[in-house]
């Protein structure tokens, strides 16, 4: 990784401002199954009062992207009340193999405890067939407590992470 490129890394609910970035977002195809681009999520998300599209920023420059989901709909991943989903997460394929991903992850606790502090656990399904993302995801703390689920493409994993700690 280059450290020159790495300024900032912090999230930040979406912007108007972000538009234009995160609509220019890509994927390689063979990670575009695993989630939904920007294009494909944000209005849905601008509109639906229980999401909240959050922006992974590098200084001022877009470089990723999530939806954080409450309410009803997500009691398949947990039955705790205080949970909220974390959905559709992803870097812009320019940016992949800077550490954003993992940045973006390790600034997730403390984002949600300061903006969102209703909450105490963080939710999110992985597909089995996605073992990248799984251990991403791991490593920021989230854990795997057995829970399954099938998904539009086959067996998901769900995690957890513990925000009251």
């Amino acid at each position: 990784m280059n450290t020159n490129e790495v300024t900032t890394i912090h999230l930040s609910f979406y912007k108007p401002e972000h538009e234009k970035a995160l609509l220019q977002f890509h994927l390689p195809d063979e990670l575009k199954k695993f989630t939904a681009l920007p294009s494909e999520v944000l209005q849905l998300s601008i509109e639906d009062k229980n999401r909240y599209p959050i922006v992974i920023l590098n200084g001022d420059t877009p470089v990723g992207f999530f939806v954080l989901h409450h309410g009803p709909d997500i009691q398949k991943h947990s039955m705790n009340g205080k949970a909220i989903l974390l959905r559709a997460f992803l870097i812009d394929q320019k940016h992949h193999g800077k550490g954003y991903a993992k940045k973006g992850m390790e600034a997730l606790p403390s984002f949600v405890k300061e903006n969102l502090p209703a909450f105490n656990e963080v939710v999110l399904a992985v597909n089995f067939q996605n073992p990248v993302a799984k251990r991403l995801y791991e490593k920021a703390g989230f854990v795997d407590n057995g829970g399954r689920l099938e998904g539009r493409i086959g067996m998901q994993y769900i995690l957890h992470l513990a925000l009251d700690k």
